[in-house]
């Protein structure tokens, strides 16, 4: 529990312009931990998604099996986000995101020793999901500590490619492990990326720290020359302890949980479309499983570009974040089109690549946006909380309920691959809507900070 500790120096007598250039080289270090690490996380979870055909295959699981498998995880790393990153905020934040990495690999070591046995995959998938619950908050908290509110956007976009990456990766890492060490075992596709998890788990303890004031540089405000926000000012003037700055700036906050529904319904789409895009292609287009897989890819590959270019319009646009989301909530439905008939590999591939670039915009920006309205010191809960609402709400129904529905069972009416489409078209259309909310209030914050 020592490494979780925050270290903590007085600042030393320099100008903040001293400061930047002193700043430069603990924050990249900094940053590419919780990077690197959050990159990790996703080869030792989406490696599952990568591995169903061959589990249906080897282990005779059905959809719905698989769908139990993922329903668990979505449940613990739900409540995890909150329970987690509640104990994260005070903490040293970079050495947390290592630590539940290390945790999540030795999870996943178990997983892959009971392949079979379906309530042993439940139970280390579970586990594994409670550990990687707080990696994205505990890692917003960091960049939110080391960097200027008005890059801000851009610094949480780019580290938000880490998703994809990892996600990219996961399906070349993981089939190269089964393939290439195991003989085509499928438990090849859970060992060999639990093993590099561990390893860059074990390393980012050595590197980097939570916060400039860990190295004497004063916070990130002191540095850049930015005013304190509103928020983080009444915290001091009030001592707020940390219950009473989430009951303050998380539950009694009607934006925060505007982008809580809101998440529900992103994760709906993206899970949706994450989950059981490889199956859809291979079993309704038609396509081989070498096609299907490369439309996973692509997702991922359009998600990294989408965490980019729309974190750098959220700056561009001082920070209309959930605008933009809407934005590209609104073009997702012309796009699920494409993709629900596509009937060729190229139309399939390049569909998938735009649901990604679209899908991860309010995927980045609702956290985002979520950093506006709280204090520094409840960001780590604010992104933790919102995201129990996306995993045990939205995720969870992506993975059980449409596995059920593509296996033919009724869930809420819908039955079916189509039932599976109107779910992801109705949910973008109620996000829309809470997104709506949430752009009025952030509009009228923005003009009274004006």
């Amino acid at each position: 529990m020592n490494l979780l500790i925050q270290v903590r120096q007085e600042a030393i007598p320099a100008s903040s312009e001293v400061r930047r250039k002193l700043w430069t080289v603990p924050f990249i270090k900094s940053y590419l931990v919780v990077f690197v690490g959050y990159l990790s996380m996703y080869l030792i979870r989406k490696n599952f998604n990568v591995s169903q055909n061959e589990l249906i295959e080897q282990y005779h699981l059905t959809k719905t099996d698989l769908g139990q498998i993922g329903f668990w995880f979505a449940v613990t790393y739900g409540i995890g986000k909150s329970a987690v990153g509640y104990l994260g905020d005070g903490k040293n934040t970079k050495n947390f995101v290592c630590l539940l990495l290390v945790l999540a690999a030795l999870a996943m070591f178990a997983f892959g020793s009971v392949t079979g046995s379906l309530n042993g995959m439940i139970f280390f998938f579970a586990l594994n999901g409670l550990f990687q619950s707080a990696g994205g908050p505990l890692s917003y908290s960091t960049i939110t500590k080391w960097t200027a509110q008005k890059n801000r956007g851009r610094f949480l976009g780019l580290w938000n490619i880490s998703h994809n990456l990892g996600g990219a990766l996961a399906a070349v890492i993981a089939t190269y492990g089964a393939e290439k060490l195991f003989h085509g075992d499928v438990r090849g596709m859970f060992f060999f990326p639990a093993s590099i998890a561990l390893c860059v788990g074990i390393l980012g303890f050595y590197i980097g720290s939570d916060s400039p004031e860990a190295y004497g540089l004063g916070k990130s405000e002191d540095i850049f020359e930015e005013k304190i926000s509103a928020q983080d000012l009444e915290v001091q003037k009030e001592s707020l302890n940390k219950w009473n700055t989430f009951k303050k700036y998380i539950l009694k906050n009607p934006f925060i949980w505007g982008l809580c529904f809101a998440n529900v319904f992103v994760y709906i789409v993206r899970i949706g479309i994450d989950q059981w895009g490889i199956v859809y292609a291979k079993e309704v287009l038609g396509l081989s499983k070498e096609v299907a897989k490369s439309g996973f890819t692509m997702f991922e590959m359009g998600a990294l570009s989408g965490a980019l270019i729309w974190g750098f319009l959220s700056d561009v646009t001082k920070g209309r974040s959930s605008l933009m989301s809407m934005i590209a909530m609104s073009l997702i439905l012309g796009v699920l089109g494409i993709y629900q008939h596509a009937h060729d590999a190229e139309t399939y591939r390049w569909s998938m690549f735009a649901l990604g670039f679209l899908v991860f915009g309010p995927q980045l920006l609702i956290g985002v946006s979520g950093v506006f309205f709280v204090p520094k010191n409840a960001v780590s809960i604010a992104d933790g909380f919102r995201g129990t609402f996306g995993y045990l709400l939205g995720d969870s129904f992506a993975k059980l309920g449409m596995g059920m529905m593509a296996d033919n069972k009724i869930v809420f009416g819908m039955t079916g691959w189509g039932g599976t489409f109107t779910a992801m078209y109705g949910a973008t259309i109620i996000g829309l809507i809470f997104l709506a909310f949430v752009a009025f209030g952030e509009e009228k914050k923005i003009r009274s900070l004006k």
